[in-house]
């Protein structure tokens, strides 16, 4: 038997002497997908208020009192300076003076990704800490951007009360910041309001160091 049924027969045989369990030739790859691009995560608004802070680092700013209780007399009738003096990834310092009055320092510090805490830093010119500093609040509400509030918290209470200052138990401070203004605000329910607003456009050179600083 010759011709095309002779091929075809020993092809058929070869076949048949194939190892059994053979494993069959694997199937061609997947084309690759293309990497999904990942969807950014916004920053908080606390993260936000504090970024827009940074590029002040080093730079001061003239203020002046622009609430009207006649508690502040003395500040508004003393020029008021912010300097945002010292600064980190995780805390911001600003010292705050009032004429020659250089006790006082604001302290922004990030909790978490969509917090912030505020406290006072109160020194006397000998640079020793008052009996009342270090009081302040971490931000309850995400806030905005340009606004942040900072509720008394616990420790301050206890301070305020061990010190005798019971009106300050309800007090509730807020940070604003825009392109022109930055503000430092004080309220209480019962009516107590203070308003300082610093001029972000005309920079002014850098104030002398909070009391105390000089031996940081």
């Amino acid at each position: 038997m010759h011709g095309p049924t002779m091929i075809a027969l020993g092809a058929a045989l070869l076949a048949g002497c194939a190892p059994a369990g053979a494993p069959e030739p694997p199937a061609p790859a997947a084309p690759a997908s293309a990497p999904q691009a990942m969807t950014p995560v916004a920053a908080s608004p606390a993260a936000r208020f504090f970024a827009a802070l940074e590029p002040h680092c080093g730079k001061a700013y003239a203020g002046r009192v622009v609430s009207s209780d006649p508690a502040d007399a003395d500040f508004a009738a003393a020029p008021l300076v912010m300097h945002v003096a010292a600064c980190s990834s995780a805390v911001i310092h600003i010292p705050f003076h009032v004429g020659d009055d250089r006790s006082r320092t604001w302290v922004l510090r990030r909790v978490g990704d969509d917090r912030l805490q505020l406290k006072h830093d109160h020194r006397h010119e000998d640079g020793s800490p008052d009996a009342v500093t270090m009081y302040g609040g971490i931000s309850t509400a995400p806030g905005t951007p340009g606004r942040q509030e900072f509720p008394v918290d616990g420790e301050s209470v206890a301070l305020f009360q061990r010190e005798g200052l019971d009106a300050s138990v309800t007090n509730v401070w807020a940070l604003e910041l825009g392109p022109r203004r930055f503000a430092y605000e004080l309220r209480r329910p019962s009516g107590r309001f203070f308003r300082a607003e610093f001029d972000l456009t005309r920079p002014l050179a850098p104030p002398p160091p909070p009391w105390g600083w000089e031996a940081d």
